[in-house]
């Protein structure tokens, strides 16, 4: 081979020296122009959570005035000092914590087991009861029946009243029957051959490998639970019983009347730094929607990498 020749077939590669194989520069343009738009979107998402944070801990003269929108001007913590100690605020947290544990592991496994038997041919009137549970998404009986039926099971000032009526959620259904779909059938087939019974198949073979779509229900339960707070508005009239976010929906609407009182009870506050740390109703309110938001921005990181692959595996197929 010549000199000539060999320059030939190394020139080319020269010309993509320093990018991969196969990427142009329109590949590379398109990728950081991708990549810019989707940075500037998460903060713009982010952006109100970060406004809520550095407004509760800053000086609550600034803050009620709308001037903290960057950083936090006067770094305290006083407000959460003051809002833990709101009378209630620990059972409510308590009962939120418990209704969101027992909700979401009810909620998972019903889900998985029912989304599991709809699958199963040999099951009696499967399509009937699959239809039945559907439906349920587009009708319901109305507020007042339903509050006349959970009265007369007895669920009215109940805990129970948390969990049970959220056990059955027929779209949480919808998606783990596709997933189960489309895991190979040679695992019941295969079990079934060992002797085991469809309840034994079910927790040994095929709950054991739902993790995704298992993580993508439990995600939806928890931030239902966790957010939820008509079902105590409706249904509970017993203080012990009061959720988090009831507790501080009644907080919200007070903001003004708490941030007078604890005002009053500061005494003759007047100096710079007494203001900076005397509750607002913006004050009140910011720090408030910190504690409910934060849990569930928490659990989200956790189930991430589940999260997709589970809710595309388990996507709704005509």
């Amino acid at each position: 081979m010549t000199v000539t020749e060999t320059a030939t077939l190394v020139a080319p590669g020269r010309q993509h020296e320093g990018r991969p194989a196969g990427r142009t520069a329109g590949d590379l343009a398109f990728r950081i122009l991708n990549y810019t738009v989707f940075a500037v979107l998460a903060l713009l998402c982010a952006y109100p959570f970060y406004y809520l944070i550095i407004n509760s801990v800053s000086a609550n003269d600034v803050s009620a005035l709308g001037d903290v929108r960057l950083f936090p001007v006067g770094f305290h913590l006083e407000n959460y000092a003051e809002i833990f100690q709101l009378q209630g605020l620990t059972n409510a947290t308590a009962v939120t914590v418990g209704r969101t544990v027992l909700g979401t592991a009810g909620t998972v496994l019903v889900s998985a087991f029912l989304g599991f038997m709809f699958t199963q041919e040999r099951m009696w009137g499967r399509s009937f009861w699959y239809r039945f549970t559907i439906i349920t998404m587009y009708f319901s009986a109305g507020l007042i029946p339903v509050f006349i039926i959970m009265r007369a099971l007895g669920l009215t000032n109940n805990f129970w009243v948390y969990v049970l009526p959220f056990l059955v959620q027929p779209f949480n259904i919808i998606l783990v029957k596709t997933y189960v779909e489309a895991m190979p059938r040679s695992l019941q087939e295969a079990a079934e051959v060992d002797g085991a019974n469809i309840v034994q198949i079910f927790f040994r073979i095929y709950l054991q490998n739902m993790t995704p779509i298992l993580a993508t229900v439990a995600i939806f339960s928890a931030v239902m639970q966790w957010n939820m707070f008509q079902d105590t508005l409706i249904y509970i009239t017993d203080q012990s019983l009061y959720t988090l976010q009831y507790q501080l929906y009644m907080f919200l609407n007070q903001a003004s009347s708490l941030a007078q009182a604890a005002q009053n009870a500061g005494g003759n506050l007047g100096s710079i730094a007494a203001a900076a740390t005397q509750q607002t109703a913006t004050s009140i309110r910011m720090t408030i929607s910190v504690i409910v938001v934060l849990p569930i921005i928490f659990i989200y990181p956790l189930f991430q990498r589940f999260f997709v692959k589970g809710i595309m595996l388990g996507a709704v197929k005509g």
